[in-house]
């Protein structure tokens, strides 16, 4: 409750966590100041002695090399003049917004990093096409969250996995992080209804509520992207990440890929395509040794206090468990709330969590050391109850004036937030009601997984 409450009025997620941390160990140390401390110090240390740990935080970390080599590569440049200029694929209002939402979904390593190129490649297109930035800003934000936590080879999985691998660690469930994670993105229902809705309001031209009022920029801008730089700087390394994760499973699971180290895997395989990444750059000439290093230093720079959140969600993971606070949930649950509702009820109450904070991510911290007791506790499906989480969480997120991706789309679509805001909420409350009532239903329909 500390960490929620923390959350709620401060906005900031690692304080919320280590409050959350100090008060589940002053309690559980007989509520002594300097033996929680102790307490505190040895936790850390634990943590940081464990081998999946390290290997998910530098996961984390790697990526965002990943991310800023692809963009000093002027890969991203390469592919959108392939999109935009060699293929002359927009000539309509439909076309220039489809060419933002394709972009948006196929550039899914990171969640700003797919608002600020769909903005600022379709901008100039909308602009050409009379669209208002309204309803690019809206196409910008719904495909950067949601393909991010559905396909996630990104800091999104690298979060997810970690705070599953918890659960595992802790002994609450069984399995590998890997394969529970990729079954609850089956039931990421926000995120599918949201690219859904979306595509369609674009291909009909579905103006609803503040939208059918967007205003139309008067500003003429021009495209400005490099035609000479390959788009393969991007493509092969999202490639060698996607092949990559296959062979180290295969290789860790001893020929058995559902058997692999999801860790071992996802931190060899960035590993991998780093040196690979390193080679194709430097060989071709694209970049220097130094360029290259000064880049992969500062997209980890980048990452860091992701890192760090992940380290203080681990953190509160153990303190939970300690505390028995999800089987305390779940005993509450089960005297008040149906089986075939949690799933449902997980899933709005990280929808207010998120929303509130303007942090997904944050909201998965907080919510999966509770949801995933409580579904074993009430033998619900736990990737069912994973699922409404990070549905949740993105929701939240997607409708939230404060969070990081709604105030990205903004600025890169040449929109104001709170028009942003007024224009996206309408779909994104459609999205959510086809989410909610997917979850109610699988909750019906779903057998328990303990």
């Amino acid at each position: 409750m500390l960490a929620i409450i923390l959350a709620l009025y401060t906005k900031n997620i690692v304080l919320s966590l280590s409050g959350g941390i100090f008060l589940g160990l002053f309690f559980l140390h007989g509520f002594s100041f300097l033996a929680t401390a102790d307490a505190l110090v040895a936790l850390f240390f634990s943590l940081l002695s464990e081998g999946w740990i390290l290997k998910t935080l530098a996961f984390a970390v790697l990526v965002g090399s990943v991310m800023e080599l692809m963009q000093k590569s002027g890969g991203i440049n390469g592919f959108v003049s392939f999109m935009t200029q060699k293929t002359r694929l927009v000539n309509s209002p439909r076309s220039a917004l489809l060419v933002s939402y394709f972009i948006g979904v196929l550039i899914f390593i990171e969640s700003s990093i797919t608002s600020l190129i769909a903005g600022a490649v379709g901008r100039p297109l909308c602009d050409k096409e009379k669209v208002p930035h309204a309803k690019l800003a809206f196409v910008c934000d719904s495909t950067s969250a949601p393909v991010s936590s559905l396909i996630v080879l990104n800091g999104w999985g690298a979060l997810l996995l970690g705070l599953i691998a918890t659960q595992i660690q802790t002994g609450i469930i069984e399995g590998d992080n890997v394969n529970l994670l990729l079954h609850s993105v089956m039931y990421n229902f926000y995120a599918m209804s949201a690219l859904i809705v979306t595509f369609l309001a674009v291909w009909f031209n579905i103006d609803i509520g503040a939208m059918k009022h967007a205003k139309l920029s008067l500003a003429k801008t021009s495209l400005h992207v490099n035609a000479h730089v390959s788009m393969n700087y991007m493509l092969i390394p999202i490639f060698l990440m996607i092949a990559f994760v296959f062979v180290f499973l295969y290789i860790t699971g001893e020929g058995n890929m559902l058997k692999g180290s999801g860790s071992t895997s996802i931190y060899y395989t960035m590993l991998a395509t780093l040196s690979v990444m390193f080679l194709y750059y430097v060989g071709t000439k694209n970049m220097s040794v130094k360029t290259y290093t000064k880049s992969a230093y500062i997209g980890a720079k980048k990452l860091f206090p992701i890192a760090v959140i992940l380290l203080f969600a681990f953190a509160i993971g153990e303190v939970t468990v300690d505390l028995k606070t999800g089987e305390y949930l779940a005993s509450l649950a089960n005297e008040s709330l149906s089986l075939f509702l949690l799933s449902g009820v997980i899933f709005l109450l990280s929808s207010i969590i998120s929303f509130s904070t303007g942090t997904s991510w944050g909201t998965f911290s907080i919510m999966i050391p509770i949801a995933v007791p409580m579904a074993v506790g009430m033998d619900a499906d736990v990737a069912l109850a994973i699922g409404a989480v990070i549905s949740g969480g993105v929701f939240g997120d997607h409708c939230s004036p404060i969070s990081d991706t709604t105030i990205i789309s903004s600025l890169a679509s040449d929109c104001e937030v709170i028009e942003h805001v007024k224009t996206q909420l309408p779909y994104a409350l459609i999205s959510g009601f086809i989410a909610f009532f997917l979850f109610i239903l699988f909750g019906f329909m779903t057998p328990g997984s303990s």
